[in-house]
Order: C-alpha cells, then structure tokens, then sequence
C-alpha cells in the first residue's frame, strides 16, 4: 500500500512538472486569431519572449495582413503599435540567436511589415545574413534576394554574391519558384552567358513543375522583360501555361502580364482573346476601387465601345474612392483610348490635384503628359504640374528622370528654359544612353521653337546644350564595343537630329562591329536599318550569310523582322535567292502558329519583293484565317489595327494581280472606297505644276487626268492616254473613273459603254506620277521596294509608268519651264514598246 501511494505521488510530480515545461507562451500565440490578440501576448510576457516567441509573433502579424484585401490591410496601424517596437527591439537583441531560416524570413518579414530599410534592425539583419550567405540553403537566398530587391541593391556586391552562388549550383536547382524569384533579382548582373544557361535551366524545369502554377511562367517573363531579351521559344511556353490558366486569374495578374508582354513586344492572339472574355467576366465582380483599377487598365484598350462606357461610366461612380496611384493608372488608361468622358476627366484630375504630394518626380510627368495629350483644358492644374516638375528637375540627379522632366516639360506650352534647368539638364548629359540624348534635343528643339529670342538668332545656350549632346553622342558610339547594347539604345530613336547629329557616326559603329553580328541580334539590326531608311549593303551582305547559315536559330516570328530591309529598301543581296528560300522554309512549318496579323504583315513583306509562297497566300486567304483575324483585331491598339487591315487589302490586290491562278478573289472594294472618302484628294504644289506642264505638253487641260483611281484602288497622280501615233487623246467631261459590278473601269459620266478595255486600237494610257523623297533610301536615290511594286502593278493593268524622281524634278539642270516640259516629252512620248 506504500509502495502504491509513493508510485502515485511520483506520477502527480511528473506530469505537474510536464506542464509547466510546456511554452505556455507559444500555446497563448498559436491561439491568436488578430494582431490586437498577438499584442496582447507579446505585452504581457515580454521578459519572457524567446527568439522563437518573436519569430512566431512577427510571422503571424504578416500572415494575417496578407490574408487580406490590399486595400484592407492595416500595415501602417501595426507599425506604430508599442508592442510592434517591442517586437523590433527584441529581434534585434537576438540575431545571433537565429538559425539561418529564421533570420531570412524574420528579414522577409520586417520588410513586408514596411519597416524602413534604413531602420538598424534591418540593417543588422543584412549583416548578419550576408556573413552566413554561402551556407543558405536555396530557398532562403531566393528569400533573402527578394529583401535585397526591395532595399533597391540590385546592383550591390551582396547581390553580386548572390549571383555567382546561382552560377556555381544552378545545376541544383530543382524548384521553378525557387530559380524564377532568383532570376528576378539578380536580372540587372547577368552576362549573356549566365542569361542563357539560367533560360535553359528554367525550360527544363518548365516541363515538369504543376502546369497550374502560373506564378513561375509569369516570373519568367518578367526576368525576361528585366533583361529586355524577347527570346521567343520560353516566351511562347510561358504564354502557353499562362493561357492553361486564364479561367483562374484575377484582373492584378492579367494586368501585370499584359503589361510584361507590351514592353517585350509579345502579341499573341489566343492570349488577348482569351484575356478579353476573363476581363469581361470579371466586371460584375470588380467592385472595389483596387480591382476595378487593375481591370479598367487591362479591358478599355480593347474592349469594344459598349463595355467601354460601361467601364467609364463605373469609374465615375468610383473616382472618389481611388487612390493617388489609382488615378494615375486610370488617367493613362484614358489617354490611352483616347477618352472624351469631361466628367471623367475632371473626377480622375480632381483626384490626382489633392494627391499631388504623393507622386514621385517621374509619376508627376507620367500625369502631365497623359492628360496633355488627353487636350485636356485646366490651365490652374498645368500651372501647378510645371510648377512641380520645374522643382523636381532641378533637384534630379537621375539622367532617366531629368530625360522624361525635361521631355514632358517641353510637352507643356507657355514655358521657359531657365538657367538651373539648363545648368541640370548639361550635368547630366554624360551619363545619357543615346536614346535619352535623342530625348532631350528633341525638348531643346522645342524650346527653341518657342523662345521669342530666337526669331533673331539661337541663343548661346541652346547651341551649347546641342553642341554638348552632339559630343557625347559621338564620344558613346566611338567608345562603344558591344554590338547588342548599342542596338538597344538605338532600338526607338528616330527624328532630325539623330539623322543630322549621330546617324553617320551610328553607320560607322555598326560597321565597325559588323563581326559581332549573329543570329540573335540579326532582328533587332534588321528593324533599325529599316527604320532609318538606309541603305548599307555591307551591313546587308553580312546579315544575309549569318541568316543563311544559323536560319534554324532564328525563331519563325523573326524572319518577318529579317527581312523588311530587303524588301523594304529593295536590295538583294549576292545571295538573295538563298536568304528568301532559307527564310520561307524556315517559317512555312510554323504558318498556323503564327499570330495572324504578324504572318499579314509577313505576307505583304515578300509581296513587295514578288515573292508569293502559295502555302502562305492559301492560309490567309481562308475563312477560318479571316475569322481569326477578325477577332484578334478588336483587340489590338487602334494604328495597328489600321496598318494589318491596310496591309491585307494590299496583300489581296497583289496576289489578284500576280497570282491570278491562286484564284483569290478581290474582297476590299468597299474598303477602299471608305478610305478614298477619308482622303483629302488634295495636289502639293509640285504636282500642281507638273499638272500644268503636262496641260501644256499634252495639249490642253483636257487632255489630263488628275488624282486618277485605277482598278484595285490605286491611286495615280496623272494620267494620259495615247494613241498608236503618239498622240494625245483628249478625256471626256466630266472626267470621272467608275468601277462596275464586274469589275470593269468605266470613263465618262458613267456611260456603260466606254468600259476601260476598249481604248482606239494601238492606244495606251500612261501613269505619270511624282515620286517624293519617302519613295527612295534617306542615303541614296535608290528606290524602295513599294514604289516598284506599285509599277509593276500598274503595268499589268495595263499602263506604261512615268515615275518622276523629286531629286531629278527638282535638280539645277531641270530649273527651267522649258527644261521641265522636254523632260516630261522626252519620258511620256518615247516609243511605245511592242
């Protein structure tokens, strides 16, 4: 019995004394279900707190605010509670207590918790971290590199740290999440070797991850975005996951990935298709002012006009709600769709006036610029923009922000160029890409323009500023050694100045790198020659052998980009025969893959050059292409829009005209009809006088016709009928051209009679037309492949064509009235060829 009482009183004393080593703490924070419960924890065992206890506290704060809506969270109310300082002060007591887990993820944590990188706890925890970096485990240096982005040392050395531990074990790395959140953040350090072996990791790793984890592709792009590497294969992979999991994504993730595709130049129909009717689904539920936000960016540029007012007339009920960035997102949205919406306008402008504190510098000129070009009329708002941007430009030391002040500034009329803008603008043009140089003189252009002083003579401190850009233009392209960075700051310049300033000097760059020209810069290269307009066979020449020989490399898309200087500038290199096979096999196995528009546009491209693959007219010319078509069209921006419907309907008229056994029919009369009522129909004054030479030549204003439209809508400057004697057959009143039912050219007051194929035996009518400068290469007289196409055209209808070159009508040999009416003879009645 003793021993049976002493064996009870044992067991009491074990599990009282299990009890009280329990953490009791732990057992009061698991139970917690709101910050004021965890505070409530933390104040009354503070002498108790262990690094665990802190840990658990801190993690569970965020855990909750991330549970909720943006817009709900409560970040700035938890910071300023006494037992959040409590908390902070605790952790930084205790840092050389944490594991290497726990001290990234109490990091991650503070830093989510808006805690200010400056603050000695974070700072601490830098520290600390960066000591023990090389024995992170993979999760925790993709965690800890997400808190190095968020402090902007994106090009630290610790971030250069980072970057060689992912170059030595990325072979290791076997979690998408984990690789895409590194490649993110070490974006700005990669060489292009690292870039490729990390594209290549990531594809693999592709393959075999969840396919409904949308995350991980939408990181992918980003990085890619980050690099400004469009490499088409992971991208059409991406978008493919991406699209596998539209019905699940919300109007933040489509806006964001809308937005990562537009700066890759990444249109892919099924996309925004697809994208169009989630948006559209979404519009019942996007109630709140954050997501009505992020789906009124995403669906206004592409919906149609109806779901359009819809949107504006629901932002007008919410404008009061929206926040400072709110309406900014909106207000470029409106710009965008070109809105009329005053009322709109005004709540979106009444919004951004009472938040004008809020913008950050290059924000404040996003907003100035979007509602200029919205001509929208506030002239006390606008005072006080310039106000705010003049400010802001003399305190900038960024050359990106004092690029996009002083660009915007120029934008805004009745504004003056000061000395301390000026003296800004000269500290920093040094350190300028070529882009932001180009930029900037565009701005002094402008102010130029409208310096009072200038009707007299440019003032010194223009000439200097212009003289100072000009300089480190050359000094950047004589100092440049990489073929793919000069592209890139070349890639959107454009105007008088480059061309006057930098574009010779840009030539002789190019040409001075032409042996770093391969396959991945071959497009890139391609675009900007045609941009400029300029012809550079050398530069041709070593294009068309790097396409020939590495043309399996070059993604399908890209032979559209490829070629446009050949056929544009009409140049065929010594082996143009080879550059149009290689390129036509290499696209034709793709043709249904391709984005409609795109594979228009490529279409059209070899037209010029007359190149017709059958396969490829076929697609496009098939009612299921067109229907696509179609659809993919309501979607895209308004001038894109315009330049494929334009680009098809010149598509249908070649194919018709040179490829009659295709058997396509002509589709686009009412088109073309829309548009020549669009036309202005209005003579240059250079036209007007040749019109009144050939009057004199031919014999009498009669005997011309002027602004002609020919079958199949071309339009001709002047045209002239001959007889089998060389003589001029006069027209009769009124002189009107008419196309029947069938086709046929009526002249006359449309008589039905005198139809186009019965002119006086032996007779023909002659095309004079005008050619100006934007018919030939910027360098040369060499005449673009459009013009010869319209020729070529043209005389299968039937004409003989007088094309006469603006260089030689307007040359010192032809300055007379006399020299003009022989050149006119001596081109309209030579012998007519048999």
């Amino acid at each position: 019995m003793f021993r049976l009482r002493c064996a009870h009183s044992s067991l009491r004393r074990f599990f009282h004394e299990g009890a009280v080593t329990r953490d009791q703490v732990l057992e009061q924070l698991r139970v917690c279900s709101a910050e004021d419960q965890v505070f409530d924890v933390v104040g009354k065992n503070r002498a108790k707190l262990t690094v665990n206890h802190v840990s658990r506290a801190v993690g569970m704060l965020w855990q909750f605010q991330r549970e909720k809506p943006q817009m709900l969270r409560t970040v700035e109310l938890i910071k300023s509670h006494p037992q959040f300082l409590t908390l902070r002060v605790l952790a930084e007591n205790k840092i050389s207590l944490m594991d290497d887990l726990m001290l990234v993820d109490m990091l991650y944590t503070f830093l989510r918790l808006n805690v200010d990188p400056h603050d000695s706890l974070v700072q601490q925890l830098v520290s600390e971290a960066w000591l023990r970096i090389d024995r992170f485990p993979l999760a925790s240096l993709s965690k800890f590199s997400i808190c190095l982005n968020d402090q902007h040392l994106h090009h630290s050395p610790l971030m250069g740290h980072i970057t060689s531990i992912v170059d030595q074990r990325l072979s290791s790395i076997d979690d998408a999440r984990i690789l895409t959140t590194l490649m993110i953040s070490i974006s700005s350090l990669v060489s292009p070797r690292l870039r490729d072996a990390l594209i290549s990791r990531a594809d693999q790793l592709l393959d075999n991850m969840d396919p409904s984890n949308y995350n991980n592709p939408r990181r992918l792009v980003q990085f890619l975005r980050n690099i400004k590497y469009s490499y088409r294969p992971l991208l059409e992979k991406c978008n493919k996951i991406i699209l596998s999991n539209i019905p699940r994504l919300d109007a933040e993730n489509i806006s964001i990935i809308l937005g990562l595709y537009q700066s890759l130049q990444f249109n892919n129909c099924d996309f925004r298709l697809a994208v169009k009717q989630r948006l559209t689904e979404l519009i019942d539920s996007s109630t709140d002012s954050f997501s009505f936000t992020k789906l009124f960016v995403a669906l206004a540029p592409m919906a149609s006009q109806e779901i359009r007012e819809g949107l504006e007339n629901t932002a007008l009920l919410l404008a009061d709600e929206l926040t400072a960035h709110q309406a900014l997102a909106v207000a470029e949205a409106l710009e965008e769709i070109q809105s009329r919406n005053l009322s709109l306008l005004n709540k979106i402008a009444a919004v951004i006036k009472r938040n004008l504190h809020v913008y950050k510098p290059v924000e404040v000129a996003r907003i100035s610029q979007a509602l200029f070009l919205l001509q929208y009329q506030n002239p006390e708002l606008f005072s006080i923009l310039k106000s705010i941007l003049t400010n802001f430009l003399q305190r900038s030391v960024f050359p990106y922000e004092v690029t996009m002040l002083t660009r915007v500034l120029s934008m805004l009329p009745n504004l003056r160029l000061d000395g301390a803008m000026l003296s800004r603008v000269e500290a920093v043009v040094a350190q300028c890409s070529l882009s932001d140089l180009n930029t900037i003189s565009f701005a002094v252009a402008k102010w130029i323009r409208n310096d009072p002083s200038y009707r007299h003579n440019t003032p010194s401190k223009y000439v200097r500023l212009l003289q100072n850009l000009k300089h480190c233009g050359h000094k950047r392209l004589q100092t440049a050694d990489q073929l793919d960075l000069v592209l890139e700051e070349l890639r959107h310049i454009s105007g008088e100045w480059f061309e006057e300033m930098l574009l010779e000097e840009s030539m002789a760059t190019l040409k001075r790198m032409m042996d770093q020209i391969n396959w991945s810069n071959v497009p890139e290269l391609a675009l900007f020659l045609t941009r400029i307009n300029h012809l550079c066979p050398p530069l041709m020449e070593q294009i068309t052998s790097v396409v020939i020989k590495d043309i399996d490399k070059i993604h399908h898309s890209a032979t559209y980009a490829t070629l446009l200087p050949f056929t544009v500038l009409n140049y065929d290199p010594v082996q143009a025969d080879e550059l149009y096979d290689v390129c036509i096999q290499r696209f034709t196995p793709h043709i249904s893959s391709f984005d409609p528009h795109l594979l228009v546009l490529l279409a059209y491209t070899l037209a010029v050059a007359d190149c017709f693959p059958e396969e490829l007219a076929r697609e496009i010319f098939s009612i299921d292409f067109l229907g696509k078509l179609d659809a993919q069209l309501e979607t895209l921006p308004d001038t894109l829009n315009m330049r494929t419907r334009l680009r098809l309907m010149e598509l249908n008229r070649a194919v018709c005209l040179e490829c009659p056994e295709f058997q396509v029919p002509w589709f686009h009369e009412r088109y073309c009809q829309q548009l020549q009522k669009k036309g202005n129909g209005s003579l240059s004054p250079v036209q007007q006088q040749i019109h009144k030479m050939l009057s004199e030549v031919l014999g009498g204003i009669n005997y011309v016709r002027g602004e002609t439209v020919t079958p199949y809508f071309y339009t001709i400057d002047f045209e002239c009928i001959l007889d089998k004697h060389l003589q001029p057959l006069p027209y009769s009143e009124p002189s009107t051209l008419q196309i029947s039912d069938r086709g046929k050219v009526h002249w006359g007051a449309g008589s039905v009679e005198n139809i186009r194929n019965e002119l006086p035996p032996g007779a023909q009518r002659v095309a004079v037309d005008f050619l100006d400068s934007r018919s030939f290469c910027k360098n040369s007289h060499h005449m673009k492949g459009e013009a010869l196409m319209k020729k070529r055209h043209l005389e299968i209808l039937g004409y003989r064509v007088v094309q006469i070159p603006h260089f030689e009508w307007n040359s010192m040999e032809l300055s007379t009235p006399d020299a003009w009416k022989e050149y006119l003879k001596k081109n309209i009645f030579r012998e007519l060829s048999s």
